[in-house]
């Protein structure tokens, strides 16, 4: 049985599609096959699974939600589907995933050129190129728009320099999104594995997110050829814009660690005996489940319709921020309660718990910790801005 199934109490199924149903099971099929047989010594190694990337690929899962240039074009439940089974086996994986799709794919196919679209999309849809996305930097977290990179006009190309960190799939990529100051305003730019001046380095030390790799990327009068701008991605909003695309996805995948975590608390209480009973026998340990799944229930509600909203044009940055806010947060109290019901078994990688426990520390944190989104939907009720 899928932790889906054992959290379905309000029988959520029957408002998805056949397709949709078909997206979510191919994709827990690939998760049960391939990812979870290999993600725990990956985690411990504090490596990728780049194996699999051709292979989810292959699958459609790169960019599902847009259309043409080789993605899928599947609606976006499917893609919140996709993002909730990759997270299932572990958030480093739907990371790779939301970033090749959220937050490359998506600013080339919405801002960029016909002949950017025609180099890039179909290659990041199949797997055969990767991407980045460089706007978060040292001194401009939550606040991007205090970005110190900078791109100046000379000739025929812009001249790069700065330094964008922790940024996901920096030493891997093919290809990175840069958002840098151009005059006075923002612009993106892509920037090619290769290009003289550029240099990424990964990451190391991490506690969380092992099974990912994060880096900083450096630009040291890095020149870029004109046509290597996003013609359509001037100014701030658009990065945001992007990053509304990714917080979607995360808002659906902290679930599926989640869900995880909750089906091996259901199995482990149920297995486990202490005082001569199950430890699902206790009343506190049935309330701690049942606190679990109720939750888990109000997140995949609240995913449904903010994915609705979207595939209906209907969807804005403020439901997103609502949808990311939440079900990070609830993920991570999940994560935690399932911890504590396992005892000491919880802290040891036997069990999936602690490892989804320490990802989802950083998942709470990026894309918008819980007190920027906390601002961002103050903003939204009152129409005041309270960021400084």
């Amino acid at each position: 049985m899928h932790s889906w199934q054992i959290a379905d109490i309000m029988r959520l199924e029957r408002h998805l599609s056949e397709e949709e149903r078909m997206v979510r099971d191919t994709v827990a099929r690939f998760v049960d096959e391939r990812v979870t047989p290999v993600i725990r010594d990956h985690f411990r190694e504090a490596t990728f699974p780049k194996e699999l990337i051709g292979e989810m690929g292959r699958l459609g899962l790169f960019g599902s939600n847009l259309t043409g240039y080789g993605a899928a074009g599947v609606s976006n439940i499917a893609y919140g589907l996709i993002m909730q089974e990759l997270e299932r086996g572990d958030s480093g994986l739907r990371s790779f995933a939301s970033v090749q799709g959220g937050l490359v794919m998506y600013p080339i196919h919405t801002f960029g050129s016909e002949a950017q679209k025609q180099r890039w999309l179909p290659a990041l849809a199949s797997g055969e190129a990767i991407g980045c996305f460089g706007l978060t930097e040292a001194g401009a977290g939550s606040d991007p728009g205090g970005m110190r990179t900078t791109a100046v006009e000379d000739g025929d190309g812009y001249i790069l320099n700065g330094e964008k960190s922790w940024i996901t799939n920096g030493t891997i990529a093919d290809v990175a999104v840069v958002w840098a100051r151009c005059k006075d305003t923002i612009r993106a730019f892509l920037v090619e594995r290769g290009t003289e001046g550029f240099a990424a380095s990964a990451i190391h030390g991490k506690w969380s997110m092992r099974a990912s790799i994060t880096a900083i990327l450096s630009f040291a009068d890095c020149r870029v050829p004109a046509d290597h701008a996003l013609p359509g991605a001037i100014g701030l909003k658009c990065a945001l814009q992007c990053l509304t695309q990714a917080r979607y996805g995360i808002g659906w995948g902290v679930l599926g660690a989640a869900l995880d975590c909750f089906q091996t608390a259901v199995a482990y209480t149920k297995m486990r005996k202490q005082f001569g009973k199950p430890l699902a026998s206790f009343q506190l340990v049935q309330q701690s489940l049942v606190d679990m799944m109720t939750e888990l229930v109000k997140g995949q509600l609240l995913a449904l319709e903010v994915g609705r909203l979207k595939d209906a044009g209907m969807a804005d940055f403020a439901q997103v921020s609502l949808l990311k806010r939440n079900n990070a947060q609830i993920a991570l109290n999940v994560a935690r309660q399932a911890r504590d019901l396992l005892g000491g078994n919880g802290i040891v990688d036997e069990y999936p718990i602690m490892r989804h426990l320490m990802n989802l520390e950083t998942v709470n944190t990026y894309e918008g910790t819980h007190n920027i989104h906390t601002l961002i939907l103050g903003q939204h009720l009152t129409g005041i801005a309270a960021f400084y």
